[in-house]
């Protein structure tokens, strides 16, 4: 089923198509624009994700549904759905319904801190690894498990990253087999691809 708003068609058959609902993309969309399809998606489903939205559109995100949860960070607003389902956690990953644990600052840099998680890792299912600078650790991490790894290069970096770039070309040659990269900071659909490995 569609809805027909003037600036926008929502897609309320993503639940069955693709296994989570339509998610608003925020840029380039007004504060009332946000706000409309938000609260339709919630009618509908009981709570939305959007992401790249700026600090209007979270705040007024946030005074109209008092429970979403607004990552500045992030960029991200969710609304769970109440009661919300089995413990979860990340963003994306959350509200399509995965359940995450997280390894933060555990970059080659200090390689020990990664080489002390390998049981951490090698439970997973699907591993999301974000890095910028070299880009270096999907290759590490790859290389540590058997399960499909998807990497992320971060803008993030100094000198010649030019903006992610020097990452992404890192990742892209990988030495180690198995490892899939997606867009520079494209986070959200590295989410997406691990949560369809994860319910296949």
């Amino acid at each position: 089923m569609f809805e027909q708003l003037p600036f926008a068609t929502i897609d309320h058959l993503r639940p069955i198509t693709q296994g989570h609902q339509e998610v608003i993309f925020c840029p380039d969309k007004t504060i009332g624009q946000v706000l409309a399809i938000a609260e339709r998606l919630e009618a509908a489903g009981g709570s939305f994700l959007a992401t790249r939205s700026d600090a209007g559109q979270q705040g007024a995100l946030g005074a109209r549904f008092p429970r979403a949860e607004i990552n500045g960070l992030g960029r991200t607003v969710y609304l769970p759905p109440d009661p919300e389902p089995a413990p979860t956690a990340a963003v994306t990953a959350r509200a399509f319904k995965n359940r995450v644990e997280r390894l933060t600052d555990v970059g080659v840099a200090g390689i020990h801190r990664i080489l002390t998680q390998t049981d951490v890792l090698r439970s997973a299912t699907v591993i999301i690894v974000v890095a910028g600078m070299d880009g270096a650790l999907p290759s590490v991490v790859g290389g540590l498990v058997k399960v499909p790894v998807i990497a992320v290069p971060t803008s993030v970096g100094y000198g010649a990253s030019f903006g992610g770039l020097a990452a992404l070309l890192a990742m892209l040659n990988s030495c180690a087999s198995g490892v899939t990269v997606v867009n520079i900071d494209n986070g959200f659909g590295a989410a997406a691809a691990a949560s369809r490995i994860n319910h296949s």
